[in-house]
């Protein structure tokens, strides 16, 4: 069977699709449907304190005419059932009159321009009267062919029962009127209360609105980008409102995300000057160690004889770390001169050239792979710094081909758009793992997270892409799929 939660959820979905979300729709829907309540009540008494009045009023009546006229029906003056002649001086018009015996209805009338004229009953209309208790108290009783009416039964001289009655006409009459001019106003009322509880709930949620703002504008300003300024403060702070006591909360948090977004900031640029200051200090030693060993291994007369083959390996060892120190400590100095916003060369670049130059250095370092490409008729021409957009490429193509195993297919695609360069590279290799896709672009992130260097990466390559990308007023992003991984590459068109 189907859990019942199931229709709940359905019916409570519906239900919040009806009422109003915002609370200045929901705070003026409460005040006018307490208006409206306050309204309904007052009509429904007011119409049952004049309906009450009223209907005392003919039970007075009642009281005060007593038997009188259903006397004449008792003792009839003419045997012409059509017309009776009792006496109806004093009778209001169309009171009524019926006269029992042994419980069975054998006369009624009503008064018709001063004369006492026979009307037709129903069944229904005979029982009705035959339960009548005869206690002289008036009760309301509803005939088939005269309508509402209040009656009072008494007891006869001759055993039988004589009922009085007069109509609630006037009283039905009075009491709709009533209620239809109640509703015009009560109407109106609410309308007009609609209107000034809307302008009313707008002007005390000000304050509300303006935390609101505040908290719009913040959350719009880049807080992961670096340095960022929090000067808004929400203006209403007073601790004797709830809204006041919400702001003064609101701008202490912000105070201390601002403390926070300091604190990181300059921690960041201590380490980005610590990087530039050790990266410019390590090049001058990289660059002799690395001069010296070639040197060495470069001698004319070769390496002496008695060196150990040992010796001989580990000069050969260090001529090669250094030129990996040497190129990671030139990726950041890059890193370092991106961070700093240094401005680079602005020229035309044909990215179709550097694709073509790019891919075919590729294919000599990586024959093991299959590479191809997908470029449009016409040059892609962008403005930029060509080295730095050569080695961006570089890089791209370098991590498909480090991270993907031989025989995997890479495809580099160029387009062009009206407003915008794409450069994609594809590979159908085993993908990037799913925690790194969020942290791919930044810097030392490494599908391996041992501190193996077998692959020989350094984990800049990417950041290097993303600086260069982004200097040049574009974006790279990695993107999902299926059979592989998709880097792409946005530039302004030149």
């Amino acid at each position: 069977m189907t859990p019942p939660r199931s229709a709940t959820g359905k019916s409570g979905h519906a239900l919040s699709g009806v009422f109003p979300r915002t609370l200045r729709s929901r705070l003026t829907l409460g005040l006018v449907a307490l208006l409206a309540f306050c309204c309904l009540a007052v009509g429904i008494a007011t119409v049952a304190a004049l309906h009450g009045f009223l209907v005392g009023r003919v039970d007075q009546q009642i009281a005060d005419l007593g038997p009188h006229l259903a006397v004449g029906l008792e003792h009839e003056r003419r045997p012409d059932a059509d017309n009776r002649t009792p006496d109806t001086r004093g009778v209001p018009p169309r009171s009524y009159a019926a006269r029992l015996v042994g419980g069975r209805v054998t006369d009624t009338g009503v008064v018709r321009n001063r004369v006492v004229v026979r009307v037709p009953h129903s069944a229904a209309d005979d029982r009705a009267l035959a339960r009548l208790p005869a206690d002289r108290r008036p009760h309301t009783l509803r005939l088939s062919a005269l309508g509402g009416y209040r009656v009072a039964a008494y007891r006869g001289d001759d055993g039988d029962v004589l009922v009085t009655g007069l109509p609630l006409r006037s009283v039905e009459e009075t009491t709709r009127r009533l209620e239809l001019v109640e509703a015009a106003v009560f109407g109106a009322v609410l309308v007009l209360a609609a209107v000034a509880a809307a302008g009313w709930v707008r002007l005390t949620l000000r304050p509300l609105r303006r935390v609101a703002a505040t908290a719009s504008r913040v959350a719009e300003l880049p807080l992961a980008s670096g340095a960022v300024a929090l000067p808004e403060r929400v203006p209403d702070a007073d601790p004797r409102t709830e809204v006041g006591r919400v702001g003064a909360a609101f701008n202490r948090m912000l105070g201390h995300v601002a403390d926070a977004l300091a604190r990181r900031h300059a921690s960041e640029e201590r380490l980005r000057s610590f990087a530039a200051d050790a990266s410019h200090e390590l090049r001058t030693p990289v660059a002799t160690i690395r001069g010296h060993a070639e040197l060495a291994l470069r001698r004319p007369d070769g390496v002496p004889d008695d060196v150990p083959d040992d010796v001989r390996h580990a000069l050969g060892r260090i001529q090669a770390e250094s030129v990996r120190m040497g190129d990671l400590v030139e990726d950041l100095l890059l890193l370092a001169r991106l961070d700093t916003g240094r401005p680079l060369a602005d020229e035309p670049v044909d990215l179709t050239r550097m694709v073509l130059d790019a891919v075919a250095d590729a294919r000599a370092a990586g024959p093991d792979h299959r590479w191809t490409m997908e470029l449009p008729e016409e040059p892609v021409v962008v403005r930029g710094d060509e080295h730095r957009l050569h080695q961006m490429l570089a890089n791209l193509l370098a991590n498909a081909r480090t991270h993907t195993p031989s025989g995997t297919r890479v495809d580099v695609r160029l387009e062009r758009s009206a407003e915008s360069a794409v450069l994609e590279v594809e590979d159908d290799g085993p993908g990037v793992p799913a925690e790194l896709r969020d942290e791919v672009f930044d810097r030392f992130v490494r599908a391996d997270r041992g501190r193996s260097r077998a692959s020989g990466g350094t984990g800049l390559g990417l950041a290097i892409v993303s600086g260069v990308a982004a200097a040049h007023g574009g974006r790279a992003e990695l993107l999902s799929s299926s059979s592989g991984t998709v880097f792409r590459v946005t530039l302004p068109a030149g």
